[in-house]
């Protein structure tokens, strides 16, 4: 992938209905159509998450199952 952007990064499944019939869809970059329902969206890279910035998880009631 080069530097300038070009590239589309896929994503597998549409996030309302799970459905793989995902086409590219407008001329923006990261906008895609699912053809099963019917739905546009956007995927936009944001950043790379620092580790030492995150937020441990709480711990989970009852203890680990």
């Amino acid at each position: 992938m080069s530097g300038s952007g070009e590239g589309r990064a896929v994503p597998y499944y549409c996030p309302f209905c799970a459905s793989e019939d995902l086409w590219p869809a407008g001329e923006t970059h990261g906008q895609w159509e699912c053809r099963s329902c019917a739905r546009t969206f956007a995927v936009r890279f944001v950043s790379v998450a620092d580790p030492a910035e995150r937020t441990p998880r709480p711990a989970i009631a009852g203890g680990a199952r």
